[in-house]
């Protein structure tokens, strides 16, 4: 008895089973290809990639200033919110809905999704885990806007933001979308979350234009508000991608497992790649320093690398690809500053050029499977597979770019008809902590700052100490308060000279 007989007859579903002995591909993101245990597999993924919403808040926090970091987890909250708002009423059903009007281009119904008793499992476990990405292509673009931008209109355009998302997301996963169909590989969301977050990214922090004095004193970027939480965040990411790549096998049954498995090992690797490529550039660019954006920026950048081709990929493979993404994007920062282009955390590196070189990296190293057909029968130029799959990756890259850069054009520009999408200078200034949230990081300030003034010190000082205080001549270099010996004298009172 076979292998594929034996496991039908242990309890594997019969589509798993005709999938294997036929080997034609498998509609990863279908929902009615999903049994029990993929079920399981699918939701328990979902869970984990709703944690790296902790891990990006963390991570932009600890990039941004003090007086912003609340304000981008805020942003981060937002985005679930209504972002998951817009994504029932309308973003699921413009990537799977396959109501009449359906097209290669866009999904027609499936609007303010529900299901009945027989088909709500796999229909419902399919849209938490598409929501948990709808809502990660929208925070990575809250990144690029930190520190500058309102708070009310950026929760428009998160709520808006989802459609960007799910109509390339159609066309890659739907069984008729147009890049589906051309054969494109994206296997966990490189080109249709990654790659749409990066470039709108770019157009977002273009329009904002770069915070009040970015760029007055060179290039070099500011100081992390708390390098600590943006390490604590980026290993919440660095975890969260285990369920993003892994679970984008959409299950375990039949060989889905093996691959799997097979994306857990890529994406540490490619990791491991990253980190390393990172440590070094930074040491050699840096003179001999380890720089954490650097390091953050490096890893975050292969991991977004490797999601194309995730379940594909072998080890050494991997580590390949991680290496290069975090070269590219490690590269692509300092260009950035120079054509004064502000993003706060990156994400237009990390998302954007490595998501570039992730969809490449498929039609040039892949090799074509035989389980479950993932490559679409298809293998990269260095695998004897020609120019075809290069191609159609390269393709795929260039129309989601173009699409990515208009639809967030047009979004932006039409809610800052209606509200100013940039903070005032005044707000800027101050911070959106306390101007959004009231948060207040030193009680009554003003009035603390008045009682530290030289005058009141005066008043307070030389009665108990006998010290006489004199302004420090106009004329005098000195910064800060010191004790003049010259202007001891026996028969007068000591005089400390000062500030005034």
């Amino acid at each position: 008895m076979s292998s594929n007989i034996k496991d039908f007859m242990n309890g594997s579903d019969a589509l798993g089973f005709l999938v294997s002995t036929k080997k034609i591909p498998v509609l990863i993101q279908d929902p009615m290809s999903i049994s029990w245990d993929d079920a399981t597999w699918i939701m328990t993924s979902s869970f984990i990639i709703f944690t790296m919403q902790s891990g990006f808040g963390l991570l932009e926090s600890g990039c941004v200033s003090k007086k912003n970091e609340v304000n981008i987890m805020v942003k981060n909250a937002v985005d679930v919110i209504f972002g998951g708002l817009g994504y029932w009423m309308f973003g699921y059903g413009m990537s799977f809905g396959q109501g009449a009007g359906t097209n290669p281009f866009i999904g027609i119904g499936s609007y303010f999704i529900d299901a009945d008793e027989k088909e709500m499992g796999s229909i419902f476990a399919t849209y938490i885990f598409q929501l948990s990405f709808a809502t990660t292509a929208t925070t990575i673009v809250s990144g690029a806007m930190a520190e500058r931008c309102n708070f009310l209109a950026y929760c428009i355009f998160s709520f808006c933001n989802t459609a960007v998302f799910c109509i390339p997301a159609g066309w890659i996963w739907r069984k008729n979308g147009f890049l589906k169909t051309l054969h494109v590989v994206d296997i966990a969301g490189c080109a249709s979350v990654h790659l749409v977050g990066g470039a709108s990214s770019l157009v977002a922090a273009i329009m904002l234009k770069p915070r009040t004095g970015r760029f007055d004193h060179g290039i070099e970027p500011p100081p992390m508000g708390s390098p600590t939480n943006a390490m604590v965040g980026m290993f919440m990411l660095w975890w969260g991608w285990l369920g993003f790549n892994c679970g984008s096998t959409f299950g375990v049954s039949g060989h889905k497992w093996k691959y799997a498995a097979r994306s857990a090992i890529a994406t540490i690797n490619s990791s491991v790649g990253g980190g390393m490529a990172a440590l070094t550039f930074s040491y050699i660019a840096h003179k001999k320093k380890f720089m954490i954006l650097d390091f953050i920026t490096g890893i975050l950048a292969s991991l977004v690398s490797v999601t194309a081709g995730c379940a594909l990929y072998h080890p050494w493979e991997a580590l390949i690809v991680g290496t290069i993404g975090s070269l590219v994007a490690n590269v692509t920062t300092p260009i950035l500053n120079k054509l004064n282009i502000d993003d706060p955390v990156g994400a237009i590196a990390v998302h954007g050029s490595s998501a570039i070189w992730g969809m490449l990296a498929v039609g040039i190293i892949v090799e074509k499977d035989s389980l479950l057909s993932l490559s679409k029968g298809n293998a990269g130029l260095f695998r004897g597979g020609g120019w075809y799959l290069l191609g159609i990756q390269t393709l795929a890259a260039i129309i989601i770019i173009i699409w990515s850069f208009a639809c967030t054009f047009l979004l932006l520009f039409t809610i800052n008809k209606l509200i100013p999408i940039r903070m005032s200078l005044e707000d800027e200034l101050a911070g959106a902590d306390f101007v959004e949230h009231n948060i207040r990081y030193e009680w009554n300030t003003p009035s603390k700052v008045e009682l530290c003034t030289i005058k009141d010190c005066r008043g307070i000082m030389e009665p108990l100490t006998g010290i006489t205080m004199e302004p420090t001549p106009k004329n005098s270099n000195i910064s800060s308060p010191i004790i003049d010996k010259t202007s001891v004298s026996p028969k007068k009172e000591n005089v400390v000279q000062t500030n005034s």
